[in-house]
């Protein structure tokens, strides 16, 4: 009797062992296909990590901060400054301000004068913000963005 024992011990022994081995085959192709799908992972050094979490724009209550003046290879021209800062109101008519090309929203502001145009849009009036939201812009720039919303009332 011992020997049939020993052969049932052996024969589940073989077929445990399948068992386990096919689980394992089973378990290891799965861990290759979930490897073979994983992504990249992005850089880490500081600089890339700087340019990931950077605030992706800033608001200024009050007073604006201190400019320093850019140099005049930075500026941009007055219809770039129009098209990435100042269209996203004006285009509409956005908070009352004047409609880019409408003469009749401009009329009354033109009449006040250039400079009083300049020094709004520099420093800010009523729910306009200083330079538009941008601190990084120059009087300069600020002044031919005014110069080329006026050439389009014109």
């Amino acid at each position: 009797m011992s020997s049939q024992n020993s052969g049932k011990f052996f024969v589940g022994s073989i077929v445990t062992f399948i068992i386990i081995f096919g689980l394992e085959n089973v378990l290891l192709s799965t861990m290759q296909d979930f490897a073979k799908n994983v992504v990249t992972p992005a850089s880490m050094t500081a600089e890339d990590v700087a340019e990931r979490i950077k605030p992706v724009a800033e608001v200024y209550v009050g007073e604006a901060p201190a400019v320093v003046a850019a140099p005049a290879a930075n500026s941009m021209s007055g219809e770039q400054v129009v098209t990435q800062v100042c269209a996203l109101c004006h285009s509409t008519g956005m908070m009352s301000s004047p409609k880019l090309g409408k003469a009749s929203d401009w009329a009354p502001r033109i009449e006040k004068g250039v400079d009083t145009l300049y020094s709004n849009a520099i420093d800010g009036f009523n729910m306009m913000p200083a330079r538009g939201g941008r601190a990084d812009l120059s009087d300069d720039d600020v002044k031919a963005a005014v110069d080329h919303m006026l050439l389009q009332v014109k």
